[in-house]
């Protein structure tokens, strides 16, 4: 796909670049290669590609789930201006 001069200067007003005139050219052969190769990706069969999170056959490792520090929730709650059955109670927020 070959852009021309104009559609160059547009898409440069919508992305609020400003574009020296002797740069539109550079810009149109890179813009018309990059959606060249998205027509090529376009094109790829992939209807019976399965997809995947990783390329590589890994699982992830993962820790004990175990505490690490004592509860303290007493604690925490004696310094709280307002607690009812175990929750801090804060002001209403909502308009």
């Amino acid at each position: 796909m070959s852009l021309s001069p104009k559609q160059i200067e547009s898409i440069a007003h919508l992305a609020r670049l400003e574009l020296k005139p002797e740069e539109i050219p550079v810009y149109a052969d890179s813009l018309s290669r990059i959606f060249g190769l998205v027509g090529e990706l376009d094109r790829a069969q992939t209807a019976q590609v399965e997809p995947m999170a990783h390329p590589l056959e890994q699982v992830q490792r993962l820790r004990a789930d175990e505490a690490t520090s004592p509860n303290q929730r007493e604690l925490y709650q004696r310094n709280a201006p307002q607690v009812e059955g175990g929750l801090y109670l804060v002001p209403k927020v909502i308009e």
